[in-house]
């Protein structure tokens, strides 16, 4: 699987480069043109992804390994999870809480010291998903 997903970083990194060349040269590119180079790099990452895909499924490992990996497997979706949603739960209340404080701050600063224990207790969720995840790890 690391194969597979190497090569289809390369293509798109190959895509990004393509992309950029283009632009310093300032071409301009009609619709008809990007409409070939959408769908030459789609049809070039998935190739990628195709030939990296296929010694793994060649090589693949017997049923009880397999049922033994997807345990563990859902742990590590688990520690993702809750390290992800915490800390997309962080920057939602720290944006909140930092746009209220900036606008706090600018009408009276003598509250500046309020408004980051505020942004800090924001900021412990993030804290919080990144200790559960590190113990459901722990588990596995």
């Amino acid at each position: 699987m690391r194969v597979s997903l190497i090569l289809v970083t390369l293509g798109i990194l190959a895509t990004v480069f393509s992309g950029v060349i283009i632009m310093k040269k300032g071409k301009k590119v009609s619709k008809s043109g990007m409409r070939k180079a959408i769908i030459t790099n789609v049809l070039a990452v998935a190739g990628l992804f195709l030939v990296g895909l296929v010694p793994d499924i060649a090589f693949a490992d017997s049923a009880a390994n397999t049922a033994a990996n997807s345990a563990s497997g859902l742990g590590y979706l688990a520690a993702a999870l809750s390290t992800g949603l915490a800390a997309i739960g962080a920057g939602i209340g720290v944006g909140q809480a930092g746009s209220a404080a900036i606008g706090a701050i600018s009408e009276d600063s003598s509250i500046l010291g309020k408004t980051l224990i505020i942004l800090g207790l924001a900021e412990g969720v993030a804290i919080y998903g990144l200790v559960i995840s590190i113990m459901i790890i722990q588990r596995l």
